[in-house]
């Protein structure tokens, strides 16, 4: 059973290396302190939105050099990357779970500028908007609302050793008691990412008449941005109606404007 897990995150992932851990947050820690190891007056790049908390908390926490990189409501300006100096760039695809990055110019902009790319998967892990190869670092979660909601633990993994302390993994752990159901839910990742796709094409179509985010990229959340108050509570009306949990925007997390998000991927 380990080892078919670990074959289907190879898969999904395109890396060689996969270490288990306990939360996604342990592995976006371990992927920083990597980095910080190798470079230790580094400066990393971060998305001004549309990614993850421990990002900025960490990086931080690690004393690490940070700039914020402007996006267009979470999704990267990949010409704004090509003179950027930096050790490392960690972002998230789908930004906010909702809209698709470029994963494959990014990361061919940054190679070119020797900068480390830690991508976050958790919102595309096993579907046909991330095929691998287009990261040094992949981390990822298997918390709840996530499409692995597995309630627990989280991986990360890469291909190549020679940067890398492997010590820095003895730390790692994983309860055995939950591969059962971790390769479960693994093995039915695609009929998952079918049901949030419909799910995701009812809702803008449904509120069409509305300014919708980054309405043709792809993801899982739809963002809609409201401009008074009668739109907001159509929005949140429609959402209620439909019983869709929401999010009210700004959040840093999703988009730092007016805005609700329709949190597809809390849906089962």
């Amino acid at each position: 059973m380990q080892n078919k897990i670990i074959d289907i995150l190879k898969e999904y992932t395109k890396q060689n290396n996969i270490f288990l851990t306990e939360r996604g947050n342990k592995a976006i820690l371990t992927a920083l302190k990597i980095v910080k190891e190798k470079f230790p007056n580094g400066k990393i790049l971060i998305p001004d939105q549309g990614g993850w908390l421990t990002y900025f908390q960490y990086a931080e926490k690690l004393k690490f050099n940070i700039e914020k990189l402007k996006t267009d409501y979470g999704v990267i300006d990949v010409n704004s990357l090509r003179e950027k100096d930096a050790s490392a760039i960690i972002y998230s695809n789908p930004a906010g779970y909702y809209a698709e990055q470029n994963v494959k110019e990014i990361y061919e902009i940054c190679k070119k500028n020797n900068i480390l790319v830690i991508l976050d998967i958790s919102g595309c892990i096993g579907s046909d908007f991330y095929n691998g190869n287009c990261a040094d670092m992949i981390v990822c979660s298997f918390g709840r609302w996530k499409p692995v909601n597995l309630g627990y633990s989280g991986f990360i993994s890469f291909n190549d050793y020679n940067f890398i302390n492997k010590n820095i993994f003895q730390n790692l752990k994983f309860d055995e008691k939950y591969r059962p159901l971790l390769l479960e839910k693994l093995i039915n990742l695609k009929k998952r990412y079918t049901f949030y796709g419909d799910i995701n094409k009812k809702i803008k179509l449904e509120l069409k008449q509305f300014n919708i985010l980054h309405r043709d990229k792809k993801g899982i959340n739809v963002i809609v941005k409201f401009n008074n108050a009668e739109e907001k509570n159509k929005i949140t009306d429609y959402c209620e109606k439909h019983k869709y949990e929401f999010v009210e925007c700004p959040k840093m997390i999703r988009v730092s404007t007016d805005a609700i998000s329709i949190e597809v991927k809390r849906l089962e």
